[in-house]
Parts: structure tokens; sequence; C-alpha cells
């Protein structure tokens, strides 16, 4: 079916309007705005972006290359706009190797003011940006502290210097992101002010002192990780409060004291990370009250005191269990063989003693069991299908009076550095002595015996049995 010039005419104009409803929007009328209904950007706010990130990336960077705008169809990687009142705004800003096409820092920066005249920006975030010494600016924030809910620098190994206090008056803040720089000094604390915080990660920097009691009223907080620092003092009491917590990691500090009761109040908590601290006093009791748990990992602190005070079979959600190194004494409990979702149990190099229950043998998903460096004793009762499973991820080596049984088994396959036991009994070598007994160097005469005339049997019935078999193939061939 053919078309008329007439009706082909008319195509071409509705063609034509609608591209031009898609250039310069739906009123038709252009004033530099780019998607989003053709909506303009207030020339103060771009002014103020473009100086922003030339303080960051260098004055060569102009946005020339931008059309029509920053929040055109050809916006800047990491910076995100939105509209208030028909104006385009910058709410999101992302300096330095974020992504393969980010815009990278230059090699010295600096703060330029013009970045606290973004007053709509929700998220400012430097990633692997400042490498030269330079420290955060210490007033200004103030002027974010209605719109900035989100605020991470992450990787700057130039970035020196103290948390601001006016960090303290960011109060829509949700998220405070320090990690891998080498800020140092004490933690402010008006952070414990930020009631809405939801994440606090202040990990790999040089921060010293003490925790402030504050920042237990964070109770909105869900992740709170302090790790690799030089904090010191005790854990406060107040933590108790942070009952949304599901993470905790405060490990690779100089922390001191025993760990408050009150930690029992956080019933949502996942993950509990203490090690490489300086704790103290035991092991608390409430510890069996945090039924969420998957991960507690206490190791590298002189902790002391004994696992049997605690029902563990509460913890039925824990995947992880690491009491290494810890200085604790006693026996290990046979409650621990209840936790059936346990994969990783690390009880090595403290001062444990007694048996090892063979139920923990039976636990299905548990892959590394380690209680090497104990004073453990008996005979490991465990199957040959198990320690075949495990190698040398079951570690029971320094245990001079633990052995495995060798009617269980063949000694190639018993556990790395544990010393095979030798059953006697009575019908073996004549006597009424039939306890086990660890093959060593040291053997008594009588152990000593008793494997010769072990020995001297075999020797004798492998004689006879080929002896035998010799004859009777003569006799039918």
């Amino acid at each position: 079916m053919g078309f008329s010039g007439k009706s082909v005419v008319v195509g071409m104009i509705l063609m034509l309007s609608l591209i031009g409803k898609c250039i310069n929007g739906e009123n038709g009328d252009y004033e530099g705005g780019g998607g989003g209904g053709g909506a303009p950007m207030v020339k103060m706010e771009q002014e103020a972006l473009y100086s922003a990130i030339q303080g960051f990336v260098g004055e060569w960077w102009n946005g020339s290359d931008l059309y029509p705008d920053p929040c055109g169809w050809t916006p800047i990687q990491g910076v995100a706009c939105d509209v208030f009142d028909g104006l385009w705004y910058v709410t999101e800003l992302n300096i330095g190797s974020i992504d393969d096409n980010s815009l990278a820092c230059a090699p010295r920066v600096e703060f330029r003011p013009h970045l606290f005249r973004l007053n709509r920006l929700k998220s400012l975030a430097f990633f692997r940006c400042f490498v030269a010494p330079i420290s955060i600016p210490l007033g200004s924030w103030g002027a974010l502290s209605g719109s900035l809910e989100s605020l991470e620098f992450r990787s700057n190994p130039g970035l020196i210097g103290n948390i601001p206090s006016k960090f303290g008056q960011l109060r829509k803040l949700e998220s405070l992101v320090l990690t891998e720089n080498r800020l140092s000094g004490g933690l402010p604390d008006n952070i414990g002010n930020l009631t809405r915080l939801r994440r606090l990660v202040l990990s790999g920097n040089g921060f010293t002192g003490k925790i402030g009691d504050s920042y237990g009223h964070l109770s909105e907080l869900l992740i709170l990780d302090m790790s690799r620092n030089s904090l010191s003092g005790s854990l406060p009491l107040t933590f108790g409060g942070l009952t949304s917590l599901l993470k905790l990691d405060l490990s690779e500090n100089q922390l001191e004291g025993k760990i408050p009761s009150e930690i029992g109040n956080l019933k949502n908590l996942t993950l509990m990370d203490l090690s490489k601290n300086k704790i103290s006093g035991g092991l608390t009791k409430s510890i069996q009250e945090m039924s969420s748990l998957e991960e507690l990992v206490l190791s590298r602190n002189p902790i002391g005191g004994d696992l049997m005070n605690i029902e563990w079979q509460n913890l039925q959600r824990l995947v992880v269990l690491d009491l290494s190194s810890t200085r604790l004494v006693g026996g290990v409990p046979e409650s621990l063989s209840q936790l059936k979702k346990l994969r990783f149990l690390g009880l090595n190099d403290n001062n444990l003693s007694g048996n090892i229950s063979p139920k923990l043998a039976e636990l299905p998903y548990l892959s590394s069991l380690y209680v090497n460096g104990n004073n453990l004793t008996g005979a490991l009762k465990f199957s040959q299908g198990f320690y075949g499973k495990m190698g040398r991820r079951f570690g029971a080596w320094n245990n001079s009076n633990l052995c495995f049984p060798i009617g269980l088994m063949p000694t190639s396959f018993g556990p790395f550095g544990v010393k095979a036991c030798q059953e006697v009994t009575e019908s073996e070598v004549g006597f009424h002595d039939s306890d086990s007994k660890i093959v060593n160097g040291n053997q008594n005469h009588n152990s000593h015996f008793a494997t010769s005339f072990s020995s001297l049997r075999y020797k004798f019935d492998a004689r006879w049995c080929m002896f035998t078999i010799i004859i009777l193939f003569n006799l039918f061939m």
C-alpha cells in the first residue's frame, strides 16, 4: 500500500515535533537544562560544583564537554542530581578512583569552600584520592547538616589529622565511613549525638584514647567497626544500648578490662570480633543470651577462666567460634557438640585439659577444628573418615598426653602431630594391664616385650600361610 505525498509531509512534521519535544522538553523552552523535562540548573550550583571538583582533580577540568550541564545527557561520572522546585541540584558527589572512568584526583588537592555550598548534597565520598598529606577541614560542615546522609573517606593514605568535631553537627547522617586512612587522635564524643547513624566504620586508622559512653546511645546503629586502631580503656557499659546492632568489630586495638555483662542485650548481633586486644576477666555468662550470634571471635586476649559456665547450646546459629590464645583452663564442654551449624572451632594455644568428646566429629558442617597447644589427655575417638575430611584443618599437636587408637585405623591415617595409642591386652602378653599407652621413645620393658612378641607372631603366621599355600598348590596341580 503506497502513501501520497501529503501523507509523507504530515508524517515528517509529526517526527520533527517529537524530536523537538525530546530536545527542548515538554514546554519547548530550552533553559540550559538536561533531561527531566528541561529543568535548568542554578548557575551558582553549577559554579560551586565545578570549583569543588577542580580543587580535587585540577584546574585543567572545566566541564566543557558536558552538554547541556552536569545533570544533562552527559553527566559527570560520580555526580548525581535531583530536581527540587523545578531546578537541578547536586545530591551525590563521589571523588577519586571509584570506577574506571571516574575523575582521578590530582597529586595535590584542596578542599575549596565551594564544596559546602552544595546544600542539597546527600552523599559525599572520597576513594583513593588523597596521597600527599592533607587534613579534613575543621569548619563549614554545619552547612551540610540539613541534607548530608552519607559521608565516606576510604583508602586515602595522605589523609591525616583528627576527625573534625563539626561532624557531630551532621544530624541527618546515617552512614559515616572513615576507613584505611591515616587519621589519628581521639574519637569526638559528639559523634554519639548522631542518633540516625546506622553505620559507623572507623577501621584502619591510628585513633587513640577511650571509646566514649556516648557511642552507646546510637540505638539505630547496625554496624560498628573500630578495628585496627590504638583505642584503649574498657568497653563502655552503655554498649548494652546498641540493641539494633548486627556487627561489632573492635579487633586489633588495646582495649582492656572485662567484657561487660550488658553485652548480652545485643539480641540481634550476628558478629562480635574483639580479637587481638587486652581483654581479661573471663567470659561473661551473658554471652549465652546472644542467640543471633553467627561469629564470635575473641582470640589473642588474656581472657582467662573456663568454658564450662556458658550454656553453649543456646547459640544455635553459631558458625565461627574462635577462642584461641585466650588463656582458658578446664575442660572442653560437650555442649559445643550441639552447635549444629558450626564450621570453625578454634580452642588452640590455651591451657585446656581433659578429654575431647567424640561427638564434636558428628557436627555436620564442621570443617576446621583446632585444639593444638593445650594439655588435653586420653584417646581421640574420631573416625578415619573424619581425619580424611579434615586433613591439616584438624589440629591436635602439642598435647603431649593425647593419642589416637591404632585399632581404629592405620597409623598413616592418624592426625598430624598426635602419637598412636598402643592397646595392650592380657591375651597378647599374659599380663593384666589392658590400658592404652602412648607409643614413644621411653616405653617401659613390658610395652617393648608386647611389641616384639606381636611382631614375631606376625612373622610366624605369615611363613605358615605361605607354606600351606605351596603345599595346596602342588597337591591340586
